[in-house]
């Protein structure tokens, strides 16, 4: 499969539940290792009430991530965020975003495999999805989850593979409450845990795209 978008960024406007979501989408490198094999991704943003916004830096680490394995993706704005319509709903109607952005997605046809991933409060929106959407989700990409705050799994059961980062020294998601919660997982989970990185994982980025590019690989290879 041709990726269907190009590798130039383009805005784009989705048709949400509570009106139209601001989004950009990207294709995936041609050359890519993962390149023409049906994967498109969505990535979601952290919490809207804390500026968050899928121009957070995390947020296109993730997207040059699957990129540059040669799947396309897309990243957007939540309800209440940017020019996005509607009002923030407590990663409830987020969810409901999130679900309307990956049928949009299938829609554009060519695609057979969905990956999802979600940095802090969109990590939350992007695992309660799994369980939701109609097009079976292949890969799960937790980025600092609050796990405390918000749902997640679903009696320690994803129905697809978890790749978790989480830094050490990160002042917004207690690291150990994440660290016991993972234990927990019965499906297969890889993580990836940084000493030295806060919240924002600054300066560690390039590391973290490097990791996640060469775990996401060997979790989808394994999957098949």
């Amino acid at each position: 499969m041709t990726g269907v978008f190009s590798q130039t960024e383009t805005a784009i406007t989705i048709d949400g539940p509570v009106g139209s979501l601001e989004a950009r989408a990207q294709g995936g490198r041609a050359d890519g290792p993962l390149a023409g094999q049906g994967y498109a991704a969505v990535v979601c943003h952290p919490h809207p009430l804390h500026e968050g916004t899928m121009h957070n830096k995390v947020v296109t680490t993730l997207v040059r991530t699957y990129r540059d394995l040669g799947i396309d993706s897309v990243r957007f704005n939540f309800r209440g965020v940017g020019a996005s319509e509607g009002e923030y709903d407590q990663a409830k109607g987020e969810v409901e975003d999130l679900l309307a952005v990956v049928a949009w997605m299938s829609s554009q046809g060519g695609y057979s495999n969905l990956l999802l991933a979600g940095f802090s409060f969109g990590s939350s929106v992007a695992a309660q999805a799994v369980y939701r959407s109609n097009w079976a989700v292949r890969h799960l990409t937790l980025v600092a989850p609050p796990v405390e705050r918000y749902p997640y799994d679903q009696d320690g059961q994803f129905p697809c593979p978890v790749c978790l980062i989480q830094g050490d020294k990160d002042d917004v998601v207690d690291p150990e409450s994440v660290y016991r919660w993972q234990k927990d997982i019965k499906s297969p989970l890889i993580l990836l845990r940084y000493p030295e990185a806060g919240h924002f994982f600054h300066g560690g980025l390039v590391t973290l795209k490097n990791d996640l590019m060469e775990r996401l690989t060997a979790q989808l290879e394994d999957a098949h």
